[in-house]
Order: structure tokens, then sequence, then C-alpha cells
């Protein structure tokens, strides 16, 4: 099915075909959309990783980046990707692969992820759907081997633009970007009643310390990492942007 109604806080039109057992977008992609929108700049060269529906490739392109690479281990989400990008009039480059495994070690102005975060319940193999979601114990599986690797897919003075939930640690987000040498700093957020994947675990979360007792909110974060600057290469000229709070 094609939807044509705009997508939250995606304000200009945009057109998708939501692939049944892809990720659509939800409160996390708009969030993550508006910084794509503010932080994008002609010319940029941006890879969107974990890219689901495509929703943030497609954003970077229709930002005026001049070559967009959407990464996915899902066959469908790359499919996807593709599609919407076309429905919209854009071009963007979709590969099947973990991470930054199908770019090498290719550099980037711009690199955008909402990786699956959800603190998972069982320790069982992930298959179909829910690996869009399901994160290990801490919600941190997917997220700290991206982290890790940003440092060396940036291009001096580039950033990097994550969402993810404050139920796996947000300062320990910060934390480990900087010791990667990155600035890094939450730009967005906002929050809101667990979602209906989080809201039946609230208890298990309880129990594991992931959430506070009696709380049944949580905040979805937009953190931006910055790469260091070299005298050759100025920042990117969004880096010092924020993005107001709700």
């Amino acid at each position: 099915m094609i939807d044509r109604r705009p997508v939250g806080a995606l304000r200009r039109e945009l057109r998708l075909l939501r692939v049944p057992g892809v990720y659509g977008p939800c409160r996390d992609s708009e969030l993550l959309a508006e910084a794509v929108r503010a932080h994008v700049r002609d010319g940029d060269e941006v890879l969107d990783v974990f890219t689901g529906s495509g929703v943030q490739a497609v954003e970077a392109a229709r930002s005026g980046a001049a070559d967009v690479w959407a990464i996915d281990v899902g066959r469908r989400a790359v499919a996807a990707a593709w599609i919407n990008a076309r429905l919209n009039g854009v071009r963007v480059t979709s590969r099947r692969g973990s991470i930054f495994e199908p770019v090498g070690k290719r550099r980037f102005d711009v690199i955008t992820a909402n990786p699956p975060y959800v603190p998972s319940v069982g320790d069982g193999p992930v298959t179909g759907p829910a690996r869009a979601w399901e994160a290990g114990p801490d919600g941190r599986q997917l997220l700290d081997p991206l982290l890790r690797g940003l440092s060396g897919h940036l291009r001096p003075g580039g950033l990097a633009l994550i969402v993810h939930s404050s139920l796996c640690d947000v300062d320990r987000t910060i934390a480990m970007l900087v010791a990667e040498g990155l600035e890094a700093e939450a730009i967005a957020r906002e929050t809101a009643a667990l979602g209906p994947i989080t809201a039946p675990r609230a208890e298990d979360l309880r129990r594991r310390g992931l959430l506070a007792p009696g709380v049944s909110t949580e905040t979805t974060v937009v953190v931006r990492a910055v790469a260091p600057v070299r005298e050759e290469h100025p920042a990117h000229p969004a880096a010092g942007l924020a993005l107001s709070a709700n």
C-alpha cells in the first residue's frame, strides 16, 4: 500500500510504500527526520544505516544530498528503500549488509541511524520483523558497534545523527562517542508513554533497572556526533545547529 499522506513531522508530503515485515515510520523516525532536514546540506554524501523503509535516506536526498546510501540487513527493507526513493523522485543507493559492511572504508559527510534499541525480554535468536527493534538485554546490541564505527566512516568535520530511547542509556552513548574522539550531545528529546512494544515489558524493564519504579514513559533522544576538524577540512556547516526539545 502506498501512503501519500504527510507522516507526522515529515511536513513535505512523502510517498511511502509500506512493505509488510519492514519497520515503518514511527515517532522516532519523525524526530530523526527533523534533524536530517536541519543538518543535511546541498552536495553532502550521506549514509543511512538500519534504513528500514528508507525514510531518512529519502529525506536526505530531498534535502539536497548529492549521494545517499541506504543500508539494512533485511532484503525487504533494501527493496523498500529503493522503491520509496523512486516514488519520491530521488536517487538512493540501497545495499544489503550489516551496519558499515557494504561501504567498506568509505567516509561520509553525514551518517544517520535509527538502530534497533528495544531491550529484549529473552535471549533467543531474533527473526522476522522483530529484527527491526529487538536489541539484546540492554538495548545496545547493535547500537554499540555502530558507535564504535562512526569515527572511521565520518569525514573530518562530518556529523552523525542517531536516535534511540532513554531505556538504553543516552549518557552511555554520549560517553562512548566522546571516547571515540567525537564531540557529542543530545540535540532533541521527546517524552511519551511507553510504546506498544515496550509497554508490555515494563515490569521486566523495572526488574532489570532499565525503567524506574512507577515510570511508564520513555524519552526518545536524537544524539549528534561531530568528527574532529582538520585544518584543510572545515566543520560541516550544520554542526552547530540545535533542534528544539519537546
